[in-house]
């Protein structure tokens, strides 16, 4: 089997074109070639699948087994892996997801995807949408942890996010507080959680414990709803740059109410399973 290995800002990914390929349990092989010392190494698997309904479709599995409705990391490489080998002929496309159809714009200099502009819809912020108990929008809310208060806005953006703004994110215990975060009774299918530094009204600093992977490098879902929570608790403008490990994110909240992101995507190399 061919694998492709790729990254957006450090999240990492196998990527294979799975539209000719037999049925395959991708869970458990997610779980096996995700591992860092005894597989390939990755976040999770992207999978190239036909859609009768968009250009393309990807399908995206956690190096935990579990399926993800949407990764904005994960999309932008997509992107780029389909527009590269002609798979889409068009630099504005569709994608099918299981949170519904994704438009991503790839940015090309001779013919290489740069970068990718990925319009990532509009936020939902209704406790049931997201979903977190409780009722009305989840803004500003207080939650104990380990013995702590802390307050917390959920987004979805394809996906759940839960923000906390913090200080200094080096005081953060990110591994811990961000597992026990995720698993609270609050959040019934769990949530990704994210530590925020302001640096200013149009830049951040961004950690992310990710529902299924645990702390990853980088996660453009949870960039994008950044922007709506900083935005929604007086914290930055609706136009900001997220820093995260290993680069920038920049990420808009539109006057028409979709959260659009632009960032790199790399692709790594070329492999076969034995």
């Amino acid at each position: 089997m061919i694998f492709y290995k790729v990254h957006g800002l450090g999240n990492d990914f196998i990527l294979i074109d799975a539209r000719e390929l037999e049925p395959t349990d991708w869970s458990a092989f997610a779980v096996k070639y995700c591992k860092r010392h005894t597989g390939i190494g990755a976040d999770g698997i992207l999978l190239v699948c036909n859609s009768s309904v968009a250009n393309t479709k990807m399908r995206i599995i956690n190096s935990d087994g579990s399926e993800a409705e949407m990764c904005g990391n994960g999309i932008r490489c997509f992107a780029k892996w389909v527009y590269e080998r002609g798979i889409v002929d068009k630099e504005d496309f569709a994608v099918e997801t299981l949170s519904g159809i994704v438009r991503p714009t790839v940015i090309t200099s001779g013919g290489v995807v740069t970068d990718v502009r990925v319009d990532m819809g509009e936020p939902m912020l209704d406790c049931r949408d997201i979903p977190v108990v409780g009722q009305g929008r989840c803004i500003d809310r207080s939650l104990s942890v380990l013995g702590k208060e802390y307050r917390f806005t959920s987004v979805l953006v394809g996906v759940p996010h839960t923000y906390v703004f913090v200080d200094d994110l080096g005081d953060v215990d990110i591994p811990t507080l961000g597992a026990k975060i995720e698993c609270a009774q609050c959040f019934p299918k769990h949530t990704n959680v994210n530590f925020i530094h302001v640096l200013d009204e149009n830049s951040i600093e961004m950690r992310t414990f990710e529902r299924g992977c645990g702390c990853t490098l980088a996660c453009g879902t949870g960039a994008s709803g950044a922007v709506v929570a900083c935005s929604l608790n007086d914290r930055t403008e609706k136009c900001i740059s997220v820093s995260l490990q290993e680069g920038k994110l920049f990420i808009e909240w539109a006057e028409n109410g979709h959260v659009y992101m632009t960032g790199p995507a790399t692709i790594v190399c070329k492999g076969e399973i034995l």
